[in-house]
């Protein structure tokens, strides 16, 4: 191989590595604008300073500021439920489930206070891409406890599996009570023992 094709080869191979590292640039920056000065206020040329790349790379990337939103958010939704779920000992009581289930889903959301605060803001201001992704993490949070769910530990006490209405009315609960709770200017933290024990009641025995 001529070291011309070589470093065509090397190019090639490395492009999506970088595209991807390009991404992750900018949903920080998006990230950190959000921390400083809000959604709202934050714009294109916001972002890529943070980031430290150009409006070219931008644009090669998402299309308007909403995109980039978007993707931060389903990304951020994304991490939570897999440290949710990771969170979670398959083997241990039922009820511990649901307290380590919810202790991580307050970890997470107060790791990034900032985004959860957008999230309640901002994403319904948003129009039809809020929608499409209030039902995509939706979905995915009805999946991962239909899942956490569905052991041999859970099977010892629920007749039959979670019913998919019956998790969408903990996770709007859950979602309501802790919207509330950070607008009131509350912690995430403070409603722990609250979510614990409606949780348990939604999920425990069926008399």
């Amino acid at each position: 191989m001529t070291a011309r094709r070589q470093r065509h080869a090397e190019t090639t191979a490395s492009a999506p590595d970088d595209a991807g590292a390009f991404r992750e640039r900018l949903l920080d920056g998006l990230a950190v604008s959000i921390a400083e000065v809000g959604y709202r206020n934050t714009t294109v040329a916001d972002i890529v300073r943070r980031a430290r790349t150009s409006r070219r790379t931008f644009y090669e990337h998402f299309s308007d500021k909403e995109a980039c939103f978007v993707a931060l958010l389903t990304d951020t939704n994304t991490a939570m439920v897999r440290q949710i779920s990771a969170a979670v000992d398959p083997a241990a009581p039922w009820a511990t489930q649901v307290r380590q289930a919810i202790e991580a889903w307050i970890a997470s959301a107060e790791s990034a206070p900032a985004i959860t605060l957008s999230w309640i803001r901002d994403v319904p201001s948003l129009g039809a891409p809020a929608r499409r992704l209030q039902r995509d993490v939706m979905e995915a949070f009805i999946v991962m406890i239909q899942t956490l769910c569905d052991t041999d530990e859970w099977r010892s006490v629920r007749a039959g599996p979670v019913s998919r209405q019956l998790a969408i009315m903990l996770l709007g609960g859950l979602r309501e009570l802790i919207a509330a709770t950070v607008e009131d200017g509350g912690q995430t933290s403070d409603v722990t023992e609250v979510a614990v024990q409606a949780s348990i009641a939604l999920l425990g025995p069926r008399a």
